[in-house]
């Protein structure tokens, strides 16, 4: 998978999306970002210098942006991270949908084991896609975290 700064068109078995992956933080996902994390949950320190250098994942649901997140190598692990889905479409396999192509996306970058950050409360759906906790809970601004991790074969 060739991803350019314009983005990279992946469709296929995802159903009704389709998903682009950007070099740089496009708009849409940084309009879903803000919607999400500052709007409904309250959080300030939405976007770090990590937005540099991750690949951006964005679905799109009917041609409109639905959800995003993004990947980035560190300490030999992808990192999965700011997974955020637009609130009219939760509930109809988007959020999976993204951890489907983080995936590919880390098997493209030659990684193998994923890694996130996951709000306490949404532990359960990261399990029903294979993550399992490996810390103890940790604040975020506020709110609980907890790290889990993902090993996918090559």
């Amino acid at each position: 998978m060739k991803i350019s700064a314009q983005g990279t068109d992946k469709t296929g078995t995802g159903g009704p999306f389709t998903v682009r992956f950007f070099r740089t933080l496009p708009a849409e996902a940084r309009a879903i970002r803000e919607d999400v994390f500052m709007r409904e949950q309250g959080f300030a320190g939405e976007f770090d210098d990590i937005d540099g250098r991750a690949v951006h994942a964005v679905l799109y649901f009917d041609g409109k942006a639905a959800g995003t997140c993004r990947i980035f190598e560190e300490e030999g692990r992808a990192h999965v991270g700011r997974v955020a889905v637009r609130r009219e479409l939760r509930g109809m396999g988007a959020g999976g949908r993204l951890l489907c192509v983080a995936e590919e996306a880390a098997a493209a970058m030659g990684l193998h084991e994923l890694e996130l950050a996951a709000q306490v409360r949404a532990r359960g759906f990261y399990e029903k896609y294979g993550y399992t906790a490996c810390s103890e809970p940790f604040d975020e601004e506020g709110c609980p975290h907890v790290r889990m991790r993902k090993s996918v074969k090559s």
